[in-house]
């Protein structure tokens, strides 16, 4: 698992495409010190990408959330690992930052990827809701 992306990392973990939007987003993430993005490497190239944001409340009796989001393996090496790996280091980071409840959501259609993250104890908890806001 790489370290957290930056630098020359920054431009090849734009997985998703070369929008601009995405430089902008990279400057707050690395801006934030709740924002955190991670590269998978193999041998020298990007294959994945992952953030984890952290975030106090005070539900679950004030246990601070982390929340995964942005995954992304490469298609060519899904089911090799990458992605097991990845979640894995999502895991121990999450607890070295205090995380009590890390959650994660991924679009319905993605079902294999569901499956993925039951096997590795992730559980459906609830029905989530989205407002694009521009």
């Amino acid at each position: 698992m790489g370290a957290p992306a930056g630098g020359p990392d920054r431009e090849a973990a734009l997985v998703e495409g070369r929008h601009p939007a995405y430089a902008a987003a990279f400057a707050v993430v690395d801006a934030s010190p709740t924002n955190h993005l991670f590269v998978a490497e193999r041998d020298g190239q990007v294959v994945g990408t992952y953030q984890l944001s952290t975030l106090p409340g005070i539900a679950q009796r004030g246990r601070i959330r982390g929340k995964i989001e942005s995954v992304h393996v490469d298609p060519a090496i899904r089911s090799s690992g990458v992605g097991a790996v990845m979640m894995a280091h999502a895991v121990e980071t999450a607890k070295a930052l205090g995380v009590g409840l890390l959650e994660l959501s991924s679009d319905k259609r993605r079902t294999a990827a569901h499956r993925f993250y039951e096997r590795l104890g992730f559980a459906r908890s609830h029905e989530g809701f989205k407002m694009v806001l521009d």
